[in-house]
């Protein structure tokens, strides 16, 4: 068996790595097939993060259409792809996207640390396909209330992304500390020291809070990117996130107490026999030839 494929409790699991070869996709393609709910993981017994289980892998080979139509489902498109898909200038869809009628679903850092947004081809083709949708896609102009928030710098790219990566945290999450966890992530510090004042309930949640996407070592502008990018900073976002977060965390207490170090034990009180006072000891007889010396002394003496 190979080195990527482990056997827990007679049930081959395979690592991610070698889950995406077979399956012909990318590494970040697997990730998001799994974040959109198209491969089923499971927790690895020993720690080592999430598998891919054979059986899993069997049946989305023996899927309709694979490998073509799983491609088709994890295709992202950035701007540029993602307006010819849409048939709409890229101005157009910059602004759609703006607006938050299409949503990303990831993103990356360019060379020159600008955020680049990625969405799925799949619901790009949908949304241009829908009729409802022809107004925005083919009128000159845009209805005064979308041009109004436009023109008053609405962005909602991070805010809808931050939404629907929550999703995706949340999905696999399998208790209540898992999903606090997931939530807290979207919280700076500030927020989760005073929802959680404890240092160890913090200390335990921070066990479960993933970080924002892998984008550069921690510290660097590209880490900092990210981890502003993953932060709400919307005052009704951040109030939200806190309100799911509170309730979480009370269902958490409830059922799975964070850990506390044990108190240790004070030392063993004396053995009873050393309390009050203490008999004299009495001194040994003398023996051998000068103890009945001593004797025979003694008795001369004696009147």
């Amino acid at each position: 068996m190979s080195a990527d494929t482990i056997t827990k409790s007679h049930h081959p699991v395979c690592t991610p790595s070698r889950a995406a070869r077979e399956l012909g996709l990318k590494r970040g393609e697997l990730e998001l097939a799994v974040h959109l709910g198209l491969i089923r993981t499971v927790p690895d017994e020993g720690g080592g993060g999430r598998r891919v289980p054979r059986s899993e892998i069997d049946r989305v080979r023996a899927g309709d259409g694979f490998p073509d139509a799983l491609l088709d489902r994890v295709k992202v498109v950035g701007t540029t792809e993602g307006a010819d898909v849409m048939d709409v200038p890229a101005g157009r869809f910059t602004r759609l996207a703006r607006l938050g009628l299409v949503v990303p679903v990831t993103f990356y850092l360019n060379r020159y640390r600008a955020v680049v947004w990625l969405y799925l081809a799949e619901e790009l083709g949908r949304f241009a396909a829908d009729e409802q949708n022809a107004p925005l896609l083919n009128d000159r102009r845009m209805p005064e209330g979308l041009r109004a928030m436009l023109d008053a710098g609405v962005d909602l790219r991070p805010r809808n992304w931050r939404g629907r990566h929550r999703g995706f945290l949340l999905r696999p999450a399998e208790g209540a500390w898992e999903r606090a966890g997931a939530l807290a992530a979207f919280l700076d510090p500030v927020q989760i020291a005073e929802i959680v004042p404890d240092p160890y309930e913090r200390s335990h949640l921070n066990r479960f809070r993933p970080g924002p996407p892998a984008s550069g070592p921690p510290g660097s502008p590209f880490a900092l990117i990210a981890e502003r990018l993953m932060t709400a900073d919307d005052p009704d976002e951040i109030g939200l996130l806190r309100a799911d977060l509170t309730a979480v965390l009370d269902e958490a207490r409830r059922t799975r107490p964070a850990p506390r170090p044990t108190a240790k034990r004070p030392p063993a009180p004396p053995h009873p026999r050393q309390f009050g006072p203490t008999r004299p000891v009495q001194p040994e007889p003398p023996r051998g030839l000068l103890s009945r010396f001593r004797r025979r002394t003694h008795r001369a003496t004696a009147p």
